[in-house]
């Protein structure tokens, strides 16, 4: 989007970012790093880098992959139909999650594709989503040729703003679409109290947000559906891959036939769809790749939870960042994401761009996270297309602008900064490495503004 660093470039980059070695002496950030102003000079300016030492490099393999690999390959069963480690995997994911049903996809996307085509969504229905997400959470919207509404973003957070949800609705409002942000939890008490009053589905977008939780429950099991990516930088890892979660049998089987080219389970009656099917099967290969990457899935979820945690107790010390907060009902943070908000007021107006260049520069990788989705060019181009121009009064397309203004959100994408889910895998030190470096540029934060 624009130029700002793609969410996959930036976890590839941070995963194997090294760069000059880290100063003798950098002591816990429990006992805070004090940076008199020109004690230590930025990186950015010529000085020594805070951080040498590259952070924890993503995927994490062993012999449990190579074994998986080989079984599939040596099995001569690559293809889910004629193999059992898709359907072995499903079986894993949805005992994991406690779900009733698990559709294995092709990836994310698909996931949400075929979720949307189970729940009948059809051109002149309209999706609400949030605006800060991944642009495949919009994609799947126009595949259907629905109509997109977007719901602002609450910054503290920086998940859909349920609060404003129910404004968003319409008599055209088909599913609504809340994305757990970086694992961390929508408030989900208000959506769902939405859905049930207003009679509209949930599916929730837990693409980034593996094994969190809400009251105890795993996120994407909640609404109708809930979808979950297993792309390479995800925290649980195939490559590409995807799934669907959902409790209602009749769903599950309108999933499963979309996602099979319109045809039923064997020995089980096709659903009605319209014929409408593709091909978004998973292959035997990335589902042994799923079930091995899934031995270590809890320990390193319990990993960056600690980690996160520890951190945020740091950086809330430091004037102008604002670590993201959860909502009261989120039980579990999956962190595929550790976001925060950077005011540059207590960095001596140090914009945000600069600010990511010296903390780049003190070895801590970072992003700026997402742009405006909604504001995007290829939006406007989409709803001005013969096809949506012919499905959609003009006083509908002519209101849309108006209803999808988020300007929290645009404020929101000026400020985030995102850290990778690698960056929390690793020891305590690798805490207080990134904590000193935003002391150490905060010190000399009039200088770097002025160079």
């Amino acid at each position: 989007m624009g130029h700002t660093m793609s969410r996959r470039r930036f976890m590839t980059a941070a995963a194997g970012a090294a760069v000059a070695t880290r100063p003798a002496g950098v002591a816990s950030a429990l006992a805070p790093t004090v940076f008199a102003a020109g004690a230590e000079k930025p990186a950015l300016l010529g000085g020594r880098p805070l951080r040498g030492a590259p952070f924890p490099a993503w995927p994490v393999i062993d012999d449990r992959e190579q074994s998986a690999l080989l079984e599939v390959l040596r099995g001569r069963k690559w293809y889910r139909g004629d193999g059992q480690t898709v359907s072995r995997f499903e079986e894993a994911y949805a005992r994991l999650t406690g779900a009733r049903h698990c559709i294995a996809t092709a990836n994310g996307t698909s996931a949400l594709y075929a979720s949307l085509a189970g729940l009948d969504v059809a051109p002149g229905d309209e999706v609400i989503l949030p605006p800060y997400t991944f642009v495949a959470t919009l994609n799947v919207v126009f595949l259907q040729y629905a109509l997109p509404v977007f719901v602002d973003s609450d910054p503290e957070t920086l998940q859909m703003d349920a609060r404003r949800l129910e404004g968003a609705l319409s008599e055209r409002t088909a599913v609504i679409v809340p994305v757990h942000l970086g694992g961390n939890a929508c408030d989900l008490d208000a959506i769902l109290d939405v859905s049930r009053r207003r009679k509209v589905p949930v599916l929730e977008d837990a693409c980034q947000a593996h094994l969190g939780e809400w009251r105890g429950r795993k996120l994407g099991t909640l609404g109708a559906a809930g979808c979950f990516s297993f792309q390479a930088s995800k925290n649980l890892n195939s490559g590409e891959g995807g799934a669907i979660l959902t409790n209602d049998d009749a769903l599950a089987e309108r999933c499963w036939a979309f996602h099979d080219n319109a045809r039923a389970r064997r020995g089980r009656p096709a659903p009605p769809l319209g014929g409408r099917g593709a091909n978004l099967r998973l292959t035997e290969f990335q589902a042994g790749l799923l079930l091995a990457q899934m031995t270590r899935l809890e320990e390193q979820s319990r990993v960056r939870e600690e980690n996160a945690r520890y951190l945020t107790q740091q950086l809330r010390e430091v004037p102008g960042i604002l670590p993201a907060r959860m909502h009261e009902g989120c039980t579990r943070n999956a962190y595929h994401l550790y976001m925060f908000r950077y005011q540059p007021e207590p960095f001596a107006g140090l914009p945000r761009a600069r600010f990511l260049e010296a903390l780049r520069a003190e070895g801590v990788p970072c992003s700026p996270g997402y742009t405006p989705l909604n504001r995007q060019p290829f939006v406007a181009a989409t709803l001005a297309s013969r096809a949506y121009q012919r499905l959609y009064p003009k006083q509908v397309l002519a209101g849309w602008e108006e209803r999808s203004r988020c300007p929290a959100n645009d404020g929101l994408c000026e400020e985030a900064v995102w850290l990778t889910q690698t960056m929390l895998l690793g020891p305590r030190q690798d805490m207080d490495d990134i904590a000193a470096a935003v002391r150490k540029i905060q010190a000399s934060a009039a200088e770097l503004a002025r160079a």
